[in-house]
């Protein structure tokens, strides 16, 4: 196994171990691709989920928010374009049985060619050391040179033979490239063929008169369909967005890698609106903007990197992706996506109903485009974890803790009395009471204090306070910080303030 999967092991483990994550119907042996956040998970969930709606609705004046039903008019899905092509193109291993997706085949493809740019790069770089310009190098090397040139030859090939649905010739491609199983080692393919991912269901009390509907496969459509129920109810003007936080269904075939790809899922949504040509402006400030998001919360440069589309869905201009890098490799996080105005103008024909904005400054009516950001808060929460991970083997024993950015830990201050008598676990209940009203707290009083000191790094909890014997001579206490261990003697009064002013937001 290697280190990367071995990480990725022990972080599953310790979600398990610490209540953040449990297979899903786990006493039935569990259900493939489907999860339950556990009290801890829960918590950090929440905190996630607020944090980007304080940051996206909370502290703008051009978002508002908005939750719409899981179950939508079928003619949605149609006029969206789901239902003709939201599909996988998949091909099995007939050697070892296992199903993936032709075009992530060819992406990992390209991905070992950029990791051979890479290491051409490091071995220039030791050669000539300070004097190394590696834009240069990178420009005027002809080995690197063919690199891109075979990357952007089978790039255009694969979005060529997608878009014109050549699934023939997906395959020979595949074939072409001696790409091979990871599994078997073999090129012993099936035919590539589409696979719709909606899930389907009915609702009606008798089946024969039952209305066939689809789960949402996202929360977009429910932001479009009520654009002008919003934007007239809230008095919003162009440019503005609307957001929403909501569960959406894909029949994943492949689901894999813990919670990163799950067929229940949650979706953190916002879709921008804004006057036709200036979409590409706000396509270029959105990527800008979320990516400053993610450094808000100490997510470190190198786990993230933009990724842009070549090639293009049905209904966008310019996309892309933000990337973190998982152990399992860079990943998507988070989509941004010029839309254009596809949607509400697919919607609009569907219904035959005029789905426009009044501009008042022009006196000229029109259909928005829109620049939509779009997070997997799965994703998200995954992202959090590997980021958060430690292992500290400086000490007589290792100490795993999670570096959990403070305003997202699921608990943010531990109270506990030193020992179960002596009046502490009373004192210590007193001071839990007045900081619950501001803080989300954990109180526990068994085990030894190193033991539970060890617990609370181990779910994330930023700082322990300890209520001992000279708390009820003083009324001071010690704080306790998560990442260094070190330990402050403060007046309690004092206590409420310092930890507001650790945990105060920086959206």
């Amino acid at each position: 196994m290697s280190q990367k999967e071995q990480t990725l092991k022990l972080i599953i483990s310790h979600s398990k171990e610490y209540g953040f994550v449990f297979p899903s119907s786990e006493i039935y042996d569990g259900i493939s691709a489907f999860y339950d956040y556990g009290p801890f998970g829960v918590e950090l969930k929440n905190n996630i989920k607020k944090y980007w709606w304080q940051s996206m609705v909370q502290f703008r004046l051009d978002v508002v928010g908005l939750d719409s039903a899981i179950f939508m008019h079928p003619k949605i899905w149609k006029a969206s374009g789901h239902v003709d092509a939201f599909n996988d193109p998949l091909i099995d291993n007939k050697d070892s049985k296992k199903r993936y997706r032709a075009d992530e085949l060819i992406e990992n493809y390209i991905r070992k060619i950029n990791l051979k740019i890479e290491k051409e790069i490091k071995k220039a770089s030791k050669r000539f050391g300070s004097d190394f310009d590696r834009d240069k190098f990178h420009k005027t090397s002809p080995r690197i040179n063919n690199y891109l040139s075979e990357i952007k030859d089978i790039s255009n090939k694969m979005n060529s033979f997608l878009n014109n649905e050549e699934f023939k010739k997906v395959k020979d491609l595949i074939y072409d490239l001696n790409i091979v199983c990871p599994v078997s080692g073999t090129c012993n393919w099936t035919d590539v063929r589409q696979f719709n991912l909606m899930f389907g269901t009915k609702v009606g009390s008798v089946s024969d008169e039952a209305s066939n509907l689809f789960l949402r496969p996202e929360t977009a459509q429910g932001i479009f369909v009520n654009f002008l129920n919003v934007q007239k109810s809230a008095r919003m003007k162009i440019p503005f967005g609307i957001a929403q936080i909501g569960k959406a269904f894909r029949n994943e075939i492949i689901a894999r890698q813990f919670i990163f790809r799950m067929r229940e899922f949650e979706q953190m949504e916002m879709q921008f609106f804004v006057e036709p040509g200036s979409e590409i402006k706000w396509f270029e400030y959105w990527k800008k903007e979320r990516l400053n998001w993610y450094k808000s919360l100490g997510i470190s440069d190198s786990n993230l990197k933009y990724h842009d589309h070549e090639k293009l869905a049905h209904y966008a201009n310019a996309a892309t992706d933000i990337e973190f890098k998982f152990p399992f490799g860079f990943k998507e996080l988070e989509g941004i996506h010029s839309r254009t105005d596809f949607d509400l103008s697919s919607h609009a024909n569907e219904t035959n109903k005029k789905i426009q904005y009044f501009d008042p400054k022009s006196s000229t009516n029109y259909t928005p485009y829109v620049v939509e950001t779009s997070i997997g808060l799965d994703r998200m929460f995954l992202a959090v974890l590997c980021e958060s991970y430690r292992e500290d083997n400086n000490g007589k024993e290792k100490r795993v803790y999670l570096k959990i950015p403070p305003v997202l830990s699921p608990f943010k201050v531990a109270i506990l009395p030193l020992v179960k008598k002596d009046n502490l676990p009373e004192k210590a209940k007193e001071l839990y009471h007045t900081l619950i009203k501001d803080f989300n707290c954990y109180y526990e009083e068994k085990d030894s204090i190193g033991k539970r000191y060890r617990r609370q790094d181990a779910i994330g909890t930023p700082f322990c306070v300890t209520i001992d014997h000279e708390t009820l001579e003083n009324n001071t206490v010690t704080i306790r910080d998560r990442d260094t261990m070190s330990q402050e003697r403060i007046n309690m009064e004092d206590l409420n303030n310092i930890i507001k002013k650790k945990l105060s937001f920086n959206c």
